[in-house]
C-alpha cells in the first residue's frame, strides 16, 4: 500500500477537527434542532383544542433545556432540547408532558456509538481503556466509560437479551432455518460450551434471528430444549426446511420436536469434511466435481455429477466418498424448492457470514469470556448485523411452499385435472 494511502486513527494528543467535519458537525446540529422542533409543535398541535382555567392554550412552549452534548460518529454534537409547559397540570387526565423520541431526556450517545462499545470490547480493549479509545475515533471530547460505567451496559445488554429470549412467537410463520453451533473457545469459560444459533426467514422472506443459546458441544440435548422452548412461546409450526451442518445434534432434535420438516445439509460444510480426507494435490480438482453436484440444473444432472465423483475417488479415498454418500438424499433437497431460493437454501451461509466478524473480534478479546458476557456480545452485535441483512429472492413463491405446493428442480408442478 502507498504510504499517502495508508489510514490510521490519529493518538488523542494529536486529535484536531478538519474544516469537513466541521462542516458535518454543524449541519447535524441543525437537522437534529429541526427534527426536535417539528416534534414539539406536533406535540402541541395535538393538545391545541385544551385551556387552562383562564381560557388560555394550556400546553405550550416554554422555553429550552440547558445544552448537552450527544456523542456521534462524528464527534460531540450540541444541542438544545425544548421544554413544554401544561398551564393546568391537575386537571383530569394529569399533567401533559412531552418526552422526544429523537432525543430522550437521558441519551448521551447516539446509537451507533453505542453499538461501538461491544465492538471495542470484544476487540479486546479493556474497561479502562474505552476513553482512550473512543478520543482516538471521536475526538478528546468523548466522555470516558469507566469500567463501573463498562459494568452496567454489559448488565444492560443481559438484561435486553434475557428479554428478547421470553417474546411471544405465537404470530410467526417461518419457511426455513437455519442451524449451526459456533464455537468461541478458548474465549469461553469452558472449551466444551458453544453458542447455538437459528436462524429464520419467514414467509414474507424476511430473515430473524429466532434463538442464541449456550449448549454443550452441540448435543441434541441442547438443541432440543431450544427447539422446545421456541414452541412454548407460540412456535407451533416448523420450517419446511431446516439447513445445516450433517454433525449437529440438531437433526435428531428436529426430528422430536418438528418431525415434518424436511432436511437440508450444507455444501460449504460437506465440501471442507470431504476435502479434508483428499491429498492436497488432489483437493481444487475435486472441489471443482463438488462444484458441479450442487450447481446442476437438475436433480438428474446433479445425481450424475454425484455418480462420476464416487467412480473417480471411491476406489483410493473411500472415506472421502463415504462422508458424501451417507448424506446423498439430504444434500440434494433443495431441488424440490423453489429455484429462486436455492443459492440461500443450499448453505448456512447466513449464519456463517454473520458469524465469521463476530469469531474475529471474540478472539482477540483479551479475558476469558463469561457465559453471559458472550451470549450479550453476541446477542448485540448480530441484532446490528440484522439490519444488513437482504430479503430471500423469490418472496412471492414461500407462500406455496408453505401450502406444499410441490417443486421438481426447482419449477412449480401445476396439477392438471383428471
Amino acid at each position: 500500500m502507498k504510504e499517502d494511502t495508508v489510514v490510521a486513527l490519529r493518538q488523542p494528543g494529536s486529535f484536531s477537527d478538519d474544516p469537513l467535519t466541521d462542516i458535518l458537525r454543524s449541519g447535524a446540529r441543525q437537522l437534529l434542532a429541526q427534527a426536535v422542533e417539528a416534534e414539539v409543535e406536533a406535540h402541541i398541535a395535538a393538545h391545541s383544542d385544551l385551556t387552562d382555567a383562564q381560557g388560555r392554550r394550556r400546553v405550550v412552549r416554554h422555553g429550552y433545556l440547558p445544552e448537552r452534548e450527544i456523542q456521534t460518529g462524528i464527534g460531540a454534537v450540541g444541542i438544545k432540547a425544548p421544554r413544554v409547559r401544561d398551564r393546568d397540570p391537575g386537571a383530569p387526565g394529569g399533567r401533559i408532558s412531552f418526552s422526544s423520541s429523537i432525543l430522550p431526556r437521558y441519551l448521551r450517545r447516539s446509537k451507533s456509538v453505542e453499538e461501538l462499545l461491544p465492538w471495542l470490547y470484544l476487540k479486546g480493549i479493556s474497561s479502562g481503556g474505552f476513553g482512550e479509545a473512543l478520543a482516538a475515533l471521536l475526538g478528546p471530547d468523548a466522555p470516558g466509560l469507566t469500567a463501573s460505567t463498562i459494568g452496567r451496559l454489559k448488565a444492560l445488554w443481559w438484561d435486553q437479551y434475557v428479554a428478547w429470549q421470553k417474546r411471544d412467537l405465537s404470530a410467526k410463520r417461518y419457511v426455513y432455518f437455519w442451524a449451526d453451533g459456533v464455537y468461541f473457545s478458548p474465549r469461553m469459560e469452558h472449551d466444551k460450551q458453544c453458542i447455538l444459533v437459528i436462524i429464520a426467514a419467514d414467509e414474507a422472506g424476511h430473515k430473524d434471528i429466532v434463538g442464541i443459546v449456550d449448549g454443550y458441544r452441540e448435543s441434541a440435548q441442547s438443541w432440543k430444549e431450544l427447539l422446545l422452548e421456541l414452541k412454548r412461546r407460540g412456535l407451533k409450526d416448523g420450517p419446511e426446511l431446516a439447513v445445516g451442518d450433517g454433525a449437529l445434534g440438531f437433526w435428531k432434535a428436529l426430528r422430536e420436536v418438528y418431525g415434518a420438516c424436511r432436511e437440508q445439509r450444507c455444501w460449504v460444510h460437506k465440501t471442507a469434511n470431504v476435502l479434508n480426507q483428499l491429498p492436497k494435490s488432489l483437493q481444487a480438482k475435486a472441489k471443482g466435481h463438488l462444484h458441479d453436484i450442487w450447481m446442476a440444473e437438475t436433480r438428474a444432472s446433479a445425481e450424475a455429477a454425484f455418480d462420476f465423483f464416487v467412480e473417480a475417488y471411491g476406489i483410493k479415498y473411500d472415506k472421502a466418498v463415504e462422508r458424501l454418500v451417507k448424506d446423498r438424499e439430504r444434500l440434494l433437497a433443495f431441488y424440490q424448492f423453489p429455484a429462486e431460493h436455492w443459492k440461500h437454501i443450499r448453505t448456512t451461509n447466513p449464519i456463517e457470514s454473520t458469524f465469521a466478524t463476530v469469531r474475529q473480534r471474540t478472539v482477540k478479546t483479551k479475558n476469558c469470556l463469561s457465559r453471559k458476557t458472550a451470549l450479550a456480545m453476541v446477542f448485540k452485535l448480530i441484532l446490528s448485523a440484522k439490519r444488513k441483512w437482504r430479503k430471500l429472492d423469490g418472496s412471492s413463491r414461500l407462500a406455496e411452499v408453505i401450502k406444499g405446493v410441490p417443486f421438481k428442480d426447482g419449477i412449480k408442478q401445476i396439477k392438471h385435472a383428471a
